[in-house]
């Protein structure tokens, strides 16, 4: 029992850092007029790196679940900002809300930093 808490701590702390990131860099401007084709770019699943989680994109709207229970961990809005994907998350455990910004650095990898300045990556989920 307190591994499987444990576990959604540390996924609901995932979820909180992606969402941390986007605050530091929302006051950046006006939409662009990419966004739609960015945005096609990263929605579906994304893994979290310690295998813990998954987050969703679909539409603009951000959500994580944890990946042995199926319990959600977050909600949240994401949008496009030039390269950047930023990242609001309200954590559904810690009753938070962060920001976080990420980098599509590949297909199938996001490169993701909270507000507090903690790093990590999402994978695109494959298809089974």
């Amino acid at each position: 029992m307190t591994i499987d808490t444990r576990k959604l701590l540390k996924a609901g702390g995932i979820a909180i850092l992606a969402a941390s990131i986007s605050g530091c860099m929302s006051s950046g401007g006006g939409g662009g007029g990419g966004s739609q084709s960015a945005a096609r770019g990263i929605e579906g699943d994304w893994d979290s790196g310690d295998g813990i989680a998954v987050s969703s994109f679909a539409g603009g709207i951000f959500t994580t679940k944890a990946k042995d229970t199926g319990n959600k961990l977050a909600d949240g809005s994401y949008r496009i900002n030039g390269d950047l994907i930023e990242i609001t998350v309200i954590s559904l455990i810690r009753n938070t809300t962060s920001s976080v910004n990420c980098k599509q650095v590949d297909q199938n990898q996001l490169n993701c930093t909270s507000s507090t300045g903690s790093t990590f990556v999402l994978r695109r989920r494959v298809a089974a």
